[in-house]
């Protein structure tokens, strides 16, 4: 069942050129950076057209543009996610679409399929049932438990061209060997965070500066955070890294982490903490306990510290003199641009979109004002709610 849509295979042939993938999507990459071939995915350089990605951030940060199509009764949008898990995500980006839907006007009805993030084998059970009822929906949105293990399920649901229109959430790195590729992919990049945070970092501080780090887990997402990062401002700036940590993403982790460096690291007069984007509770766990190790010895003016993410606990750090900066993810961004690439695929203009969609990240930091703080805040969950959810 497609109302006024256009097929994934026509948004592909519009924005990517001639067809190879058996969902129509065209040969892939676009572009080839210099370290394609060590990776088994693409980078979103490497599949956006030139210029979408900005213009979808821009129109997901404005105000909403009804959908001037009509259509003869809701859209039925299926979610396969892992909600059931403690992060506040998916229920974020669930009210994040939903709303921004009703400011365009497009009227839409949802099932929800729940999981945790350990459910590998629920997740495949649901992709099937969505596919076995494919003439019951619309659009499937898919936020996999794990890209790899869900890769053959996204590509079973996205091969449904004539029936499904399929989007995932959370992941931006497209893997090359499935054999068939959503219409789109919705995340926040934390390369793209470390590249924001880095610039910012030297414009503030300038070069030739001394660093100490804590750092998450061994992985994809710390070697972007904190790997990436770190190079940045080693060649852009000759800075220095005296130490580096790895804190678990737990606030023990910080605080012992930041203890030692305060003790045998003096010279160190940053502390760059990799949190982790996880449940408003659990959110700035290592940067707070870093925060936490300097108040305790009267260093927090001395350090300037960092965070990740920017979640409401990191705000009140800044705004207490405790925490400097932080990259701050416009949060309700995925959910919004979900809901506004649904619009364009009703209006005959998927084309326009990008793949890859990123939602907009930021730096708070202690030099903005308090209304300029709060204003950031407001931005960031528009349409989820500053503070935490009611589970």
């Amino acid at each position: 069942m497609k109302l006024l849509t256009t097929t994934t295979a026509m948004v592909a042939a519009t924005a990517l050129g001639t067809a190879a993938f058996a969902d129509g999507h065209s040969t892939l990459p676009l572009k080839e950076l210099p370290d394609i071939a060590e990776r088994d995915h693409w980078v979103p350089a490497e599949v956006n057209a030139d210029g979408t990605l900005e213009a979808m951030q821009a129109v997901v940060g404005a105000e909403a543009v009804k959908f001037t199509g009509s259509l003869d009764k809701p859209i039925q949008i299926a979610l396969i996610y892992p909600s059931s898990d403690t992060s506040d995500f998916w229920a974020r980006n669930y009210l994040a679409m939903t709303k921004r839907l009703d400011q365009l006007g497009v009227p839409y009805e949802t099932t929800e399929f729940a999981s945790r993030q350990i459910e590998h084998s629920l997740q495949t059970t649901y992709a099937n049932q969505v596919v076995q009822d494919k003439d019951l929906y619309d659009y499937v949105i898919f936020g996999p438990s794990e890209l790899a293990v869900q890769a053959d399920n996204i590509s079973k649901l996205a091969a449904e061209t004539d029936d499904l229109t399929t989007y995932v959430w959370a992941f931006h790195t497209p893997l090359k060997d499935m054999t068939a590729q959503p219409a789109a992919w919705f995340d926040f990049s934390s390369a793209a965070g470390a590249l924001t945070m880095c610039d910012y970092m030297l414009e503030r501080l300038g070069n030739d500066v001394t660093m100490a780090m804590n750092r998450g887990i061994p992985g994809i997402t710390d070697n972007h955070r904190s790997g990436d990062f770190k190079a940045c401002v080693e060649e852009k700036g000759n800075w220095t890294t005296v130490y580096e940590h790895y804190g678990e993403y737990q606030r023990e982790g910080g605080f012992a982490g930041t203890s030692l460096i305060l003790q045998s690291y003096p010279e160190a007069k940053i502390v760059h903490n990799a949190n982790t984007a996880m449940a408003m509770a659990m959110a700035m766990a290592m940067a707070m306990g870093s925060v936490e190790a300097q108040v305790s010895v009267g260093k927090e003016k001395e350090i300037f510290s960092t965070g990740w993410g920017g979640t409401g606990l990191e705000l009140d750090a800044i705004r207490r003199g405790e925490l400097d900066a932080t990259p701050m993810r416009m949060g309700d961004d995925v959910g919004a641009a979900t809901a506004e690439a649904i619009k364009a695929d009703l209006e005959d203009r998927a084309g326009e979109l990008p793949f890859v969609f990123l939602g907009r990240i930021t730096v708070a930091h202690d030099q903005m004002s308090a209304e300029e703080i709060d204003a950031l805040e407001k931005e960031a969950f528009r349409f989820s709610g500053v503070g935490a959810l009611q589970r």
